[in-house]
């Protein structure tokens, strides 16, 4: 079973700079797209960005298009997203996932994304 560890997040102001990291394990990371989400409480699961297997497809929400950056080290099972210029509106419980796929999925709502981690909270204050 495939599991997956966020971290990163914290408290962070207005236009401030943090990088969530997803350490995943269980199967071969090198080979499935891997992708990030967000929620607040009340709210549906948002799509933020993804990635494919070997790195060099990206495809990103346009609510952070040029502020974020999704990233991944298959030698390390790792996966990254910095995020620069925050917004208050960034703040929710940000998820690393992880597809059952080589590629990501753009015509539906998870992208391809099969497993979930726990989640990792960001507060960007005004």
């Amino acid at each position: 079973q495939v599991q997956l560890e966020d971290s990163g997040g914290g408290l962070v102001q207005a236009g401030g700079s943090l990088r969530l990291s997803c350490a995943a394990s269980g199967r071969t990371f090198s080979m499935y797209a891997m992708g990030w989400f967000r929620q607040v409480p009340g709210k549906e699961r948002e799509f933020v960005a993804v990635i494919n297997w070997s790195g060099d497809h990206t495809y990103y929400a346009d609510s952070v298009k040029g502020r974020f950056t999704i990233s991944r080290d298959n030698a390390k099972n790792t996966m990254y997203l910095q995020m620069n210029s925050l917004k208050p509106e960034d703040t929710a419980v940000y998820y690393c996932a992880q597809g059952s796929r080589n590629y990501y999925a753009t015509g539906s709502k998870d992208y391809g994304m099969d497993y979930w981690g726990k989640g990792t909270l960001v507060t960007v204050s005004e």
